[in-house]
C-alpha cells in the first residue's frame, strides 16, 4: 500500500473537497435542486431504472439541508485541510457508501452508482497511510480514586 507525504495527502483532501463542491452545489438550494432533480430522473431512466418519484416539500427540505452541510464541510476542508479532517471525511464517505449500497440493494436506482464509486474512491484515498503521521496511542485509563466525603 502506498504511503503518502503529508503535502500529497493535503492535496487529496482539497481535491475531494472541490469534487464535493462541484457535485453537491445543485443540492444546496431548493431552486437548484428542483432544476437538477429532473436531470437525475432522466439519468436514472437512461441507466435502466424508473423515473424518480416527485418530491414533497419535506424531501426537498432534507435534501437542501444535507446539501448545505456538505458544502460547508467541503469549504472547511478546502480552506484548512488537516490529517484529522481528511480521516473524518474518509470515514463519512464509507458511511455514505453504506447507505448508497443499501439503496442499490432496494432496486430501481442505478443512478446511485454515479455517487457510490466516487465516495469509495475518495474514502480509500483519504485512509491511505501518511508518512510521518502520528500513530494512535493507547488511551491511558485514569486510576480510579475513591473520595470519602465526610459530613
Amino acid at each position: 500500500m502506498p504511503t503518502l507525504s503529508l503535502s500529497t495527502y493535503y492535496r487529496i483532501t482539497r481535491a475531494s473537497a472541490l469534487f464535493d463542491i462541484f457535485f453537491t452545489a445543485a443540492f444546496a438550494t431548493p431552486w437548484t435542486f428542483t432544476l437538477f432533480y429532473e436531470q437525475l430522473s432522466n439519468i436514472n431512466v437512461w441507466m435502466g431504472g424508473e423515473p424518480l418519484p416527485p418530491f414533497a416539500l419535506v424531501h426537498v427540505l432534507i435534501t437542501c439541508l444535507m446539501g448545505t452541510l456538505v458544502m460547508l464541510w467541503s469549504f472547511t476542508r478546502l480552506g484548512e485541510p488537516t490529517l484529522a479532517l481528511g480521516r473524518y471525511d474518509g470515514a463519512g464517505r464509507f458511511l455514505f457508501a453504506a447507505w448508497m449500497t443499501w439503496a442499490l440493494l432496494q432496486g430501481g436506482l442505478p443512478l446511485v452508482w454515479l455517487f457510490l464509486i466516487p465516495e469509495l474512491f475518495w474514502g480509500v484515498a483519504q485512509w491511505l497511510p501518511v508518512e510521518g503521521a502520528p500513530r494512535p496511542q493507547p488511551v491511558q485509563k485514569p486510576a480510579l480514586t475513591l473520595v470519602r466525603v465526610s459530613r
